[in-house]
């Protein structure tokens, strides 16, 4: 038997269960001044939640926007964790630092670094991170995990926003240059050997892969 399709209703009971308090509620009003689209709560909250339950002690954020993405995976992180978020634009990682320092973050746990994501990922260390979440240019989805999978440690996990693209991708009659290229990684993903993947229908989709744990040969 078929599921039965949530309603409207339960999907944004679901996708607000978890509140938002003043912190993130003012990253986003920072979001909207400067004409950024930050995350949703629900795609908030996943990755809090999956920050924590791999114990995320370093991580990488491609899409710096205002913070809000930013506040949650540190929420979600140890105590001890260094989040490296990059972004083209400096003035929106200076707004993302408010939102750091109002949520009582630890400057030395953010580490902003301005320019665009594929000229600093090759610069970041092999095998060195927990989480890499990827919210930047959708054109660069698939470049963007190529360096993800370099740049994880065996059991860790990438994220990628808008994975659902406003509902583009499930229609095989939109055929825009950033939909392809979602829908490509999307594909890509689920075929990867070595992934483990889900897509969860949280705001505009959340594509979640965990790297496997590779047994050395021989």
């Amino acid at each position: 038997m078929a599921p039965t399709p949530i309603n409207a209703t339960s999907w944004t009971f679901a996708d607000t269960y978890v509140d938002e308090d003043d912190v993130l509620a003012a990253a986003r009003a920072r979001a909207e001044e400067v004409g950024v689209t930050p995350i949703g709560s629900g795609s908030g909250a996943a990755l809090r939640f999956l920050a924590s339950v791999i114990e995320a002690r370093a991580a990488v954020e491609i899409g710096t926007g205002t913070g809000v993405s930013g506040v949650w995976i540190l929420r979600g992180m140890r105590s001890d964790g260094v989040l490296t978020t990059v972004d083209v634009e400096a003035e929106h990682q200076r707004l993302a630092r408010e939102s750091f320092k109002e949520a009582g973050i630890a400057p030395q746990r953010a580490r902003t670094i301005a320019g665009a994501a594929l000229d600093v990922l090759p610069r970041l260390t092999d095998g060195h991170y927990d989480l890499v979440f990827a919210d930047g240019d959708k054109r660069e989805y698939g470049a963007y995990l190529d360096e993800a999978l370099r740049l994880l440690r065996p059991g860790g996990v990438v994220a990628f926003d808008n994975a659902l693209w406003h509902g583009r991708v499930a229609d095989p009659s939109q055929r825009d240059e950033e939909t392809v290229a979602v829908r490509d990684l999307v594909q890509r993903v689920a075929e990867t050997e070595g992934l483990v993947p889900v897509l969860l229908p949280v705001g505009d989709g959340l594509l979640v892969a965990k790297k496997e744990w590779i047994p050395e040969a021989d």
